[in-house]
């Protein structure tokens, strides 16, 4: 799942690019393992900014995001700049991309709508460890904080808003 979500990705990293929408990545790190909250999987918290497990996926740094926040929680908004780069640039949607759905993209969906953006997931931009746990979150999110999406879906809105904003300059 999580291969193919990251390929996904790609794709729609590379219509945001194109349309001039900021993309923003997020990794995972602390600099000792006393600023990590108390993972249950205690590994996590060893997690160091330069270590491989914190870097960012080769086809995701390909990609060229605009900005790579390094968080410390789950969610991309928690602690981190990323609202208010995303609210200065002007936006008011947000497509949600990445790993892992039961964690850390349920975190980060919860709080884009708690800041008010307009919360899409694309599905198959995005995975798990497992089918039942994705599947789950999946389908609590659509009912309560996001619209369900596919990578074809995010593209064709990226798009659209280009299109819309080539009209009205």
């Amino acid at each position: 799942m999580v291969e193919k979500a990251i390929d996904n990705t790609v794709r729609v990293i590379a219509a945001a690019k194109a349309a001039g929408v900021p993309v923003i990545a997020c990794v995972m790190a602390y600099d000792n393992p006393d600023l990590s909250p108390h993972w249950r999987n205690e590994w996590v918290s060893r997690m160091h900014p330069a270590s491989e497990e914190a870097a960012l996926d080769p086809r995701i740094a390909a990609a060229q995001p605009d900005s790579c926040i390094v968080k410390s929680a789950p969610s991309i908004f928690f602690g981190t700049p990323a609202a208010a780069m995303l609210q200065k640039a002007g936006v008011d949607t947000v497509i949600v991309t990445g790993c892992i759905t039961s964690g850390c993209i349920r975190a980060s969906v919860i709080d884009s709508f708690s800041f008010g953006f307009r919360t899409m997931v694309a599905e198959d931009c995005v995975g798990d460890h497992a089918q039942d746990a994705h599947d789950a979150n999946i389908r609590d999110m659509a009912r309560r904080y996001a619209d369900i999406i596919d990578a074809e879906a995010g593209i064709a809105a990226i798009d659209r808003w280009r299109g819309a904003n080539a009209e009205a300059a």
